[in-house]
């Protein structure tokens, strides 16, 4: 643990089991990258994955960020999941249930084929897992035309919420004023089938699999944030 992963505001919301951070990690479909730029910070949203101990980002090689993160700018990267909307009787003490991780470090070039191959089909497998062997391979013009970069899990931070509203039985609300938590959920729609799609294609497999699978995700996600953190595998 470092100055800047350590959690001061809350620190008994602070995990440091290595596998919740994993969880949160594979879960989530969207990063929030941060990077400072002529002297002013800039985030944007990324799809990601996750391999072993580090997080891998893809972009356009000639994207101006990712050339930025490439020379070795220090970025953070974070993911967030909002598991529930804490209602208290007073504003003052509403607030949310989450899970979320930072990660600080800097980023390099995955150079090597193999692995920047291997490292493409870990962020198409983390956002639409199977699906990779239902499509074509990627050509050497596409991969030569793809930045990929390798960010260790070396100095992390994750903190959970997920409990409800801090009241105690003598603290003079209305308790006539409902408070409770209002829980949320990640879900999937119905697939919308392309046009150009040939008649009597039966929608990928991969997206019906990723439907079931997120169906009962998040009520496991919150049961395991619930539970009592882990003393197991600490993370540095």
């Amino acid at each position: 643990m470092t100055d800047r992963t350590r959690v001061t505001r809350s620190p008994d919301r602070q995990r440091t089991d290595r596998a919740e951070l994993y969880r949160i990690l594979d879960d989530a479909l969207v990063a929030h990258v941060a990077i400072v730029r002529d002297g002013l910070p800039l985030v944007l949203p990324m799809g990601f994955g996750r391999g072993g101990d580090a997080i891998y980002l893809h972009g356009s090689t000639g994207s101006g960020i990712f050339r930025m993160m490439a020379s070795g700018s220090p970025i953070s990267v974070t993911v967030t999941h909002l598991d529930g909307l804490v209602y208290a009787r007073s504003l003052f003490d509403s607030s949310m249930n989450y899970r979320s991780a930072v990660v600080f470090g800097t980023a390099t070039i995955v150079a090597d084929p193999a692995e920047k191959a291997e490292a493409m089909r870990i962020v198409s497998d983390h956002l639409m897992p199977g699906r990779t062997a239902e499509v074509r391979p990627m050509t050497k013009r596409e991969l030569a035309a793809t930045l990929v970069l390798r960010l260790p899990l070396d100095e992390v931070s994750v903190k959970v919420r997920a409990h409800g509203a801090s009241e105690e039985p003598d603290d003079g609300e209305d308790r006539a004023v409902w408070a409770g938590v209002l829980p949320l959920r990640l879900t999937a729609l119905a697939p919308e089938t392309s046009p150009l799609t040939a008649p009597g294609t039966p929608v990928s497999a991969a997206a019906t699999a990723y439907a079931a699978r997120i169906a009962g995700a998040a009520d496991a996600a919150a049961a395991a944030a619930r539970a009592e953190p882990a003393v197991a595998a600490p993370m540095p």
